[in-house]
């Protein structure tokens, strides 16, 4: 499960030094393409089955339930949102793409991350609001009276409603959110939510388990201890906290007190993050060559193929590439968000073609 979804080449001598003094391996890792690796995968399409009637939004959020068999998506009611929907977002799927249950409707605008916790409740992020979708903190000025969005939202597996985090909208301290992205579950129960999807404002979210806010950490940037859209959260099995800071094209690591201990940049461009009990990882890269820009507004990362790099959470090595069948797509596509059953069949869940595709061995 995606945990409680090499080193750095900018680590410098330092940080090297604390990362051998925790136990980790001091493996160099540049910041060059990993595009020559095998796909040991087949692609599946059409493995969830939608109701009669219904045809797949855009997703970025899935998980894997308890049971390490069956799937949670949250999808954007068959479109790229949810406002004024009566459809329920968020699904649960049985091993073979048959669905289960659905819940959620009216709640949401724009779901965006999906954790699936010890005790079976499934959380989820919603990151856009009702004033124009928008995700920057100029559209908190003017919220509608009835304003959703911006919100992180607890259920249990039945689908009834538990807890609901952060003002209906978006905000600051109190309110605490705007555009969160995605959530894990700390091993002490802690809520960790990752804010920021291309607004001022870049940040994870460390609250209680009764959602009370403990701290904020970070900020707009792309130094130490700053991000650009932190858009995935993920724990590898030593309760190290990797973070895809999307908009710097890399992965920072920390400790439970946010203390960073390495800065990958090998599996490219990460919009989703899984980390299975083994410590293999999976990032997916939805974005590089037709998304990211500099300054400019030029594209960059041309050179970097999009779709899920697969290698170790505890070295960093890259092992596998499923690569992105639309190599020449001007916008996001494949897989945005990740995940792996217990059998090892890794789920995408994609934005741009509104779909949700499986990958097994070949």
């Amino acid at each position: 499960m995606r945990y409680a979804k090499g080193l750095t080449c900018a680590l410098g001598a330092a940080g090297i030094i604390a990362l051998v003094a925790h136990g980790y391996p001091a493996i160099a890792q540049g910041d060059t393409p990993t595009n020559s690796l095998p796909n040991p995968y087949e692609t599946v399409e059409g493995w969830a089955k939608m109701p009669d009637g219904r045809t797949w939004g855009s997703t970025s959020a899935v998980d894997i339930d308890r049971d390490g068999k069956t799937i949670w998506v949250a999808e954007r009611c068959g479109a790229n949102a949810c406002a004024g929907s009566k459809l329920d977002p968020v699904l649960h799927f049985d091993e073979h793409g048959k669905l289960i249950k659905s819940f959620g409707s009216g709640l949401m605008v724009s779901p965006h991350g999906i954790f699936v916790d010890k005790d079976d409740n499934i959380w989820v992020t919603d990151c856009a609001c009702t004033v124009g979708g928008g995700r920057g903190r100029g559209a908190e000025a003017a919220q509608p009276a009835e304003a959703k969005g911006h919100q992180v939202f607890k259920f249990n597996r039945d689908g009834k409603l538990l807890m609901t985090i952060g003002k209906a909208g978006g905000g600051k301290e109190p309110d605490f959110f705007f555009a969160p992205n995605d959530i894990v579950i700390a091993p002490n129960g802690d809520i960790i939510v990752a804010e920021g999807h291309g607004g001022d404002n870049s940040r994870l979210i460390r609250l209680d388990k009764t959602g009370k806010l403990i701290r904020s950490f970070g900020k707009k940037g792309s130094g130490k201890d700053e991000f650009d859209q932190p858009h995935a959260l993920a724990y590898d099995s030593r309760g190290r906290l990797f973070v895809g800071d999307r908009g710097n094209n890399r992965i920072l690591i920390y400790d439970d007190n946010f203390n960073q201990l390495a800065e990958w940049k090998q599996f490219s461009r990460p919009s989703g993050i899984y980390i299975d009990k083994n410590d293999t990882i999976y990032v997916a890269d939805s974005e590089s060559g037709s998304v990211s820009r500099d300054e400019n507004r030029v594209l960059t990362r041309k050179e970097w193929k999009r779709g899920i790099r697969i290698g170790s959470a505890k070295d960093g090595t890259v092992k596998a590439l499923i690569p992105d069948p639309a190599e020449n797509a001007t916008g996001t596509s494949a897989a945005e968000g990740v995940a792996v059953d217990a059998a090892g069949n890794i789920y995408g869940a994609e934005v741009g073609p509104k779909a949700l595709k499986r990958y097994v061995k070949k």
